[in-house]
């Protein structure tokens, strides 16, 4: 199960990846597709969101961060 750690509703363009960079921020960066090369990532929202160890930090379909806990063994 996921909990929402920051709002940010982010509207989805077509054709762009979204993730949360390093800096704790939600980023894009245009797809590859049919051999063209992708783009560089360009910041959407400033968070600053400190990351903690064992968890997975996603965007939901909601446009906001949320984290689930890694399965590991």
């Amino acid at each position: 199960m996921a909990q929402k750690v920051a709002k940010a509703g982010i509207k989805r363009e077509e054709g762009f990846l979204y993730f949360i960079d390093k800096q704790g921020d939600i980023a894009k960066a245009k797809m590859a597709r049919g051999g063209k090369k992708g783009g560089k990532p360009q910041k959407v929202s400033k968070l600053g969101i400190k990351k903690e160890k064992g968890f997975l930090y996603f965007i939901d379909k909601q446009g906001d961060v949320s984290r689930a806990k890694m399965v590991r063994r």
